[in-house]
């Protein structure tokens, strides 16, 4: 049942407090953790570093927690449209684990995880060494199906980046972005079902338009190119591009362009049943599947996701793996930064139920996703969400309205950055 009501969410909704955690010894972590049991994270996303953090916090010291990720830094895909529109800087969006790991006795491996042994209870990194585990947390993310576009390569994205996941690639597709004259257009090729979301095709779609507009011009199209009939808030957007971007944005979904033939990058074309598009900037968006260590650990289904129990985030292949976030099959909670926030703290909250005396209780998920359409021009839609024996399921919802007044839509805008600033907070601090 879809409920219209108004939700406020602020730093203080988050509000975690900051706790005092153990100093960090020299020694490298797996050298650790003498007598304690041991819990492996990888990936330090929404997903992976939430559970981190709260697995160490809420237990006291009791539970060694070990976080690996491959990067210094973590620059968020949620608000990585806002860095396009110019509406925060690729600073404000990037972020790293220094206090994470000094107030909660935290180890950060910077390495890539690139395999599992489920029978060993290992995790190999790739310089070789092994992190051992009583417990196992992967939140790998995405990774993309590059070839189910065609002529889309990764090196094609050097040309035609997807962006869809924040850092490099989102730097070139801002840099082609800014780089466009009057008359140069872009075409998207956006993602099918099921995909990662923030960064949403269609809030980039909104963005692109801003700066465009922003520049004066009038003669450049963008040109959206969707293997999906129906898109999340599609009639939000619609209205939007209508109201501040009129006859700048022409979506075409299959039963219009017959399918993608071929992607030139150097060429500049994405080739269809119905017509040959020419942008200046092709902003290319593959199929998805779940980040590669979830492959190597053998837990991912046909369709490259991850089964898990609804009730606890645990692998369905392995009751001692734990995953969260884009990677999973996670019924009807999106592919989100909130959702992998969410799943993190009832995993977390399992895993302190099954290494200690830690009470556990019974889980509930909660999920916002956010857009913005120009300046103040705010809409979202969200749900809350139950475990049951076939999959999470979603209890109550709420989106935006089409023809919301101005004040509401800026309100909205404004909660999104209070929503952004008590995830960082709860994620890193």
């Amino acid at each position: 049942m879809t409920q219209k009501f108004k939700t406020s969410i602020t730093r203080r909704h988050f509000g975690a407090l900051l706790g005092a955690g153990a100093a960090t010894l020299a020694m490298p972590a797996y050298l650790r953790a003498q007598g304690r049991p041991r819990v492996v994270v990888v990936g330090g996303g929404p997903g992976g570093a939430t559970a981190a953090r709260y697995i160490a916090k809420d237990s006291n010291g009791e539970i060694d927690v070990t976080l690996i990720d491959a990067n210094e830094t973590f620059t968020t895909c949620f608000f990585s449209n806002l860095y396009l529109g110019d509406f925060q800087s690729f600073d404000d969006i990037t972020h790293n684990w220094d206090q994470l790991v000094a107030n909660h006795g935290i180890t950060k491996i910077t390495a890539y995880a690139t395999g599992v042994d489920r029978a060993a209870k290992t995790v190999t990194l790739d310089n070789g060494d092994t992190v051992e585990y009583d417990r196992l947390v992967l939140s790998p993310g995405i990774d993309i199906v590059y070839d189910s576009v065609p002529g889309y390569s990764e090196e094609v994205s050097e040309i035609a980046p997807h962006a869809w996941r924040a850092g490099r690639q989102t730097q070139i597709l801002k840099e082609k972005l800014d780089a466009l004259e009057d008359g140069q257009h872009i075409v998207m090729v956006a993602p099918p079902n099921p995909y990662r979301c923030p960064p949403g095709p269609y809030e980039r779609v909104s963005m692109f338009a801003h700066v465009l507009k922003r520049k004066g011009f009038e003669n450049s199209r963008i040109y959206v190119i969707d293997p999906k009939e129906a898109f999340s808030k599609q009639a939000l957007f619609e209205e939007g591009w209508a109201r501040h971007y009129p006859g700048m944005v022409e979506w075409y979904g299959p039963d219009i362009h017959g399918g993608i033939l071929n992607v030139d990058a150097k060429a500049g074309i994405v080739e269809t049943d119905f017509d040959t598009f020419e942008g200046a900037l092709l902003n290319i968006i593959p199929a998805q599947r779940a980040g590669a260590i979830a492959h190597e650990a053998g837990l991912t289904n046909e369709a490259g996701w991850v089964p898990i129990d609804p009730y606890t985030m645990r692998s369905q292949e392995d009751e001692e793996v734990y995953v969260l976030g884009d990677a999973t099959v996670a019924g009807d909670m999106p592919k989100s930064g909130f959702s992998a926030n969410s799943q993190a703290k009832v995993a977390a909250m399992n895993i302190r139920g099954d290494l200690t005396d830690a009470n556990v209780f019974p889980a509930r998920y909660a999920n916002t996703c956010w857009s913005l359409i120009e300046t103040d021009d705010g809409v979202k839609v969200g749900a809350q969400y139950q475990p049951t024996d076939e999959k999470i399921e979603s209890v109550s919802s709420f989106i935006s309205q089409t023809g919301e007044s101005d004040e509401l839509r800026k309100e909205t805008y404004e909660e999104s950055l209070g929503w952004y600033d008590g995830i960082i907070e709860d994620m890193f601090s």
